[in-house]
């Protein structure tokens, strides 16, 4: 049994990209105002249709057929992720075959004339209704997207379940790190379960849920927080990060709740200029400041196209 779980969203908390939006901008024409168009019709089916059974994160399955229309394989969606050195084993992600899936020349002449529709109309939330749950359901490739399982939203969530009854862990010994809508879920078991939940860099979505804000430029912060939480409790945390506000010396801070001293280096290292990264306590006084520093530093570090993605 694990003591402690860190759990985390890639995108954002970990790497500064995102693969699916970056592989819509790379093979398709217009296909990152596409991406980000359907990406707000995604959030527009969770946040305030909240369609019925609906998985948050489910541009993943909206894209597909117009990357099937532009012939992409699964090699050349390997050619363009970005590797990360660590265990494949502990990772969760949504799993797509794009070569099994395909399209007559009829079905292609729609997709392709969808994507126009869309793009000249992108707010006619009843049109992308029509074509994504009544014209594509029609067609021969529909089953096999239907029947991808979308890690986002709930399937984090349930992700979260596995990895609770694979390792045994105690549900109030987890650490979660989200930035955007599809980290609601995960974050919202967390804190109720007395966990640590941690918005990074996030929207208003997961600043909603979570308990901490942090605003950084850069992951260490989250280093530091991690080992405080694997050494001690949640309460130490929350003490640290009043602490963290107070202090005038943060190496003595550091050295005072023990934090490895590697990771402080690093921290002191990045931060040498003596502009610190936010850590805070969300409560509804500091809500809209956090937000809005958040949202900058999101869109400042990752790109105002990636940054604006739910």
């Amino acid at each position: 049994m694990f003591e402690k779980s860190f759990i985390t969203d890639c995108e954002g908390p970990l790497t500064l990209n995102d693969n699916a939006y970056e592989l819509a901008v790379h093979f398709i024409e217009n296909g990152g105002e596409l991406f980000k168009v359907l990406s707000l019709y995604d959030d527009y089916l969770a946040d305030i249709v909240k369609k019925e059974n609906y998985k948050v994160g489910n541009t993943l399955k909206f894209i597909l057929p117009f990357f099937v229309c532009e012939n992409l394989k699964n090699q050349d969606i390997e050619a363009l992720s970005n590797y990360m050195d660590f265990p494949f084993e502990n990772t969760f992600y949504t799993k797509v075959d794009v070569d099994a899936l395909t399209l007559n020349d009829e079905e292609m002449e729609k997709i392709t004339k969808f994507k126009q529709e869309i793009l000249s109309d992108p707010e006619n939330y009843e049109l992308f209704d029509e074509i994504f749950y009544s014209e594509i359901p029609k067609m021969g490739i529909y089953e096999a997207i239907e029947a991808i399982n979308v890690v986002g939203g709930e399937g984090k969530k349930e992700a979260i379940d596995e990895i609770i009854e694979r390792d045994n862990i105690n549900t109030a010994e987890i650490l979660y790190i989200g930035d955007s809508i599809t980290d609601v879920e995960p974050l919202d078991f967390a804190r109720k379960n007395n966990g640590i939940s941690i918005s990074f860099n996030g929207n208003e979505y997961p600043l909603k849920v979570a308990e901490i804000a942090i605003v950084s430029p850069s992951a260490i912060t989250t280093c530091v927080m991690a080992n405080i939480y694997a050494k001690d409790d949640k309460q130490t945390v929350l003490r640290f990060i009043d602490d963290y506000n107070a202090s005038e010396n943060l190496e003595e801070l550091f050295e005072k709740y023990g934090v490895d001293l590697e990771i402080k280096n690093r921290f002191l290292d990045v931060f040498s200029s003596g502009e610190y990264p936010i850590i805070k306590i969300i409560d509804d006084d500091n809500f809209e400041d956090i937000l809005k520093v958040s949202k900058d530093m999101r869109n400042n570090i990752r790109g105002q196209d990636i940054g604006e993605l739910g």
